[in-house]
């Protein structure tokens, strides 16, 4: 048996290299064994290295093997390794390896017999192991696959109870660490990905005593795969699940835990920071909407891994994009400041963005806007479009609150031209034809309101829910309450049951203004279970503002009832809905209007 076997080769300082092997505390020139090998002669070589070295036929065909593949001869190697019968060498070195810890007296005696057995099986599973290798270099995957997954499963039968922590040959160590790794690969090169989903699971799953980077290759490729290989992964099997663990429902899931483990080892030192693994993890939160979850990551990670004004952008967007705008404005004013980066063209327009949604913000708004498109000059003056947009924007929520008609009216003209510039540089932006359609729409300027409306249904295809109800809103205005209920009944055959709501609240109103109370009742009474079968069916998976958004929805629907009532003089019923409006807002002026 072997007792030791080393992989390193050493110079002789010429031209030409003269490698050596060890083996029994015996030393070994190459050079007779490598022309045997050259002259085909396989089982001459091989008898060579069991002589010289006192090994069985396995140990000297796996080290023979081996110096093949190290020679570059694959298809050499391949022919030495068919000769291994890995069964055979299992089924003996099974019984040594396994065995308990004997008594203190035999101790040492055993220990080298462990040793030696470890040693023996360390050679027999690196032969397979190189096998596999040399199948993959041949374009014979599948095989290759095979070939490495007996190595697995060899070891399983070996190490029964999980290799061990301590006191485990090194080179067999490294060989299972590479089976484990190689394995899913190989599967995912021969285009069989359910095998490759679960040789992933089986690499994290089992006690194979990985080290934490090579642990953490084989978490980042499995949530790698799971994101953007397209094959949708089961649940993992009952056998693993473990009483109150978290079971990953989808592929989505299962890729976002496996990154945030990555991450946790990331802040705790225990392995090298990977940027990759953030990108991932940013592409997969924003994937699923769960941007608030992002910008905790974000926080977690220590100073200095990220420049604070990369870090602070970051986390405006983050932020902003699950509507928690106060804080990602403070964010970017941050970022923005004098002594910072005061020209970031993208934190102008974030923060410009932002500003435009609030009427109190936008005259600052206005500022970054300017800004924005002062900076968007060169590579970036494509964007000089969007800083025209959100300056209109500003400027049209700016005429809201302005002081005087002349000032509302000077600045819903700036608006309107800063908007139609953006529209020629950008004029296939249907987002920018619906805002222009709407600024019309507040300017009263209703016939051209209505010709963006239908430009942007052209645009979409008709497949955006904001178009139909700009149109049928259009149509409301100009008195053509039973075109815009046509409208309005169009869009609802082409809208999902979820994206109903803000055309049913429409379609209402329509019926009321057609003095037909009864079928608003009707319709109102629809949208209130579609609310709630949302609320109920949605609850869990909502943030905090899109709880509050689902509140002020059901308020309205029950306070529009209650006015619909009241004119029907149902009091008994008025004062049943608004009890249920006071339910979902407390504190409301239109109710206590209503209620008086």
């Amino acid at each position: 048996m072997a007792q030791s076997q080393s992989t390193e080769f050493t110079g002789s300082g010429d031209d030409s290299t003269v490698r050596e092997v060890h083996a029994n505390g015996l030393c070994m020139n190459t050079t007779e064994v490598e022309a045997k090998l050259d002259e085909g002669n396989i089982q001459e070589a091989e008898s060579s290295l069991r002589e010289g070295l006192s090994l069985n036929f396995e140990e000297a065909r796996a080290l023979l093997g081996r110096l093949e593949y190290q020679r570059g001869n694959v298809e050499g190697a391949l022919r030495v390794f068919e000769g291994i019968d890995l069964q055979a060498a299992i089924q003996r070195l099974q019984p040594a390896v396994t065995e308990k810890q004997p008594a203190k007296k035999s101790r040492s005696r055993t220990e080298s017999i462990h040793a030696v057995s470890q040693h023996a099986a360390s050679l027999v599973l690196e032969a397979i192991y190189l096998k596999a290798k040399s199948l993959q270099k041949l374009g014979r995957l599948s095989e290759a696959a095979n070939e490495c997954k007996s190595v697995l499963d060899a070891v399983e039968r070996i190490f029964y109870l999980g290799i061990p922590d301590a006191q485990v040959d090194n080179k067999l160590q490294e060989t299972v660490s590479h089976a484990v790794e190689l394995l899913p690969e190989l599967w995912k090169q021969a285009g069989c990905y359910p095998e490759a989903m679960a040789s992933y699971r089986r690499a994290l799953l089992s006690q194979w005593n990985l080290d934490n980077e090579c642990c953490a290759r084989i978490q980042k490729g499995f949530a790698v795969f799971l994101l953007y290989s397209g094959v949708e992964a089961g649940p993992p099997s009952l056998a693993v699940q473990a009483d109150g663990s978290y079971i990953p429902r989808n592929n989505l899931e299962e890729a976002i835990l496996l990154l945030m483990i990555l991450m946790r080892k990331f802040c705790l030192g225990i392995l090298k920071w990977d940027p990759s693994v953030m990108e991932h993890l940013t592409f997969a939160l924003s994937l699923c909407g769960q941007t608030s979850v992002l910008a905790k990551q974000f926080e977690e990670i220590m100073p200095g891994v990220y420049h604070r004004i990369d870090r602070w952008n970051t986390l405006a967007l983050c932020y902003s994009a699950v509507g928690q705008n106060k804080v990602a404005l403070y964010l970017l004013r941050k970022s923005l400041h004098k002594h910072e980066r005061p020209d970031d063209l993208m934190a102008l327009l974030l923060a410009a963005k932002i500003c435009s949604q609030d009427n109190l913000l936008a005259s600052e708004g206005v500022g970054y806007a300017k800004r924005a498109i002062d900076a968007a000059q060169g590579k970036d003056e494509h964007l000089k479009g969007m800083g025209l947009r959100v300056l209109g924007l500003c400027l049209g929520k700016q005429a809201k609150v302005a002081s005087s008609d002349f000032e509302r009216s000077q600045l819903q003209s700036e608006a309107l031209k800063s908007l139609d510039a953006a529209l020629a540089l950008e004029p296939n932006n249907s987002d920018l034809i619906f805002e222009l359609g709407v600024q019309y729409a507040e300017h009263r300027n209703l016939n051209t309101a209505l010709r963006f409306a239908k430009r942007f249904i052209d645009a979409t295809g008709g497949s955006i829910l904001k178009g139909w109800r700009l149109l049928a809103l259009v149509l409301s205005a100009q008195q053509q309450f039973s075109e815009a209920e046509v409208v309005t009944d169009a869009a609802l055959d082409e809208t999902a049951k979820w994206e109903q709501g803000p055309l049913l609240r429409l379609k209402a109103k329509l019926k009321i203004s057609q003095s037909s109370p009864l079928d608003a009742i009707e319709t109102y009474r629809y949208l209130l279970a579609l609310v709630q079968a949302q609320r109920k069916s949605f609850g869990l998976t909502r943030n905090a503002s899109q709880a509050e958004d689902d509140k002020d929805n059901e308020f309205e629907v029950w306070h529009g009832l209650a006015n619909l009532y009241s004119s029907l003089s149902y009091w008994k019923d008025a004062e049943i809905c608004l009890s249920k409006a006071r339910e979902s807002k407390a504190f409301s002026a239109e109710a206590l209007h209503t209620e008086g």
